[in-house]
């Protein structure tokens, strides 16, 4: 079972919504308002076992801690805020991301210079997980740690669904013409992650809710359907 919303203006760019057996995906731009208000719209209307966030495990203990303490944390906490489903991350780093790194990295033709940013990539990943379990934690919270990424539009949260519609938009666009100025390793990188979340969400007690960011939701969208 997943939710079906009908286009509206009381929610951002349904367009950024797909449906599918058992899963509804929730497309996002991080901590844009337009993104939140279509996030905590289709959790609270929708009927779903699982909420599953574009977050490693690692990292689900902060955002229960921002979505019960702040206003941080963007969609994910504001997701977190709007459900009594069991959260999850399906990102990586994981032991399942591993598999699906190593996986790919047999099956597909990739130079040794891309292996070596893809690995880099993954280490950088890691560290950061690390972080974000850390500033969970009281000793982390003493020490400042904190691995999470915030950002900010120049466009009023409290403002016109669909103004901030059309600005999200914009951002999707400026970002897609971005991509094509990517260096190589990124493609690959973004492959393995969809990989992974898909293989995540086949996993997870039906129906799912899972919140990714829209870069990744056609990828997810068409390894899952």
């Amino acid at each position: 079972m997943s939710v079906t919303l009908a286009r509206s203006t009381t929610l951002p760019n349904p367009e950024y919504v797909r449906s599918l057996p058992g899963v509804t995906l929730v497309g996002v731009v991080h901590d844009h308002p337009a993104s939140i208000a279509r996030v905590r719209r289709v959790v609270r209307e929708s009927d779903h076992e699982t909420l599953a966030l574009e977050l490693p495990p690692l990292a689900v203990e902060l955002y229960h801690a921002y979505a019960a303490d702040s206003e941080r944390g963007g969609e994910m906490s504001a997701a977190i805020r709007a459900t009594d489903a069991t959260v999850v991350g399906i990102d990586g780093p994981s032991t399942a991301f591993v598999r699906a790194f190593r996986r790919y990295l047999d099956r597909e033709r990739v130079d040794e210079e891309t292996r070596t940013r893809l690995r880099s990539s993954l280490r950088t990943a890691s560290r950061r997980a690390v972080r974000c379990r850390l500033a969970a934690t009281a000793v982390g919270r003493w020490l400042g740690a904190d691995g999470t990424r915030s950002f900010t539009y120049d466009c009023d949260p409290g403002g016109d669904t669909d103004d901030l519609a059309a600005d999200e938009r914009s951002h999707v666009s400026m970002a897609r013409a971005a991509t094509a100025f990517s260096p190589p390793h990124v493609a690959h990188r973004d492959a393995i992650r969809e990989e992974c979340m898909a293989e995540a969400l086949a996993e997870l007690p039906a129906p799912v809710v899972a919140v990714v960011g829209i870069d990744h939701l056609d990828g997810i969208a068409s390894r899952v359907g």
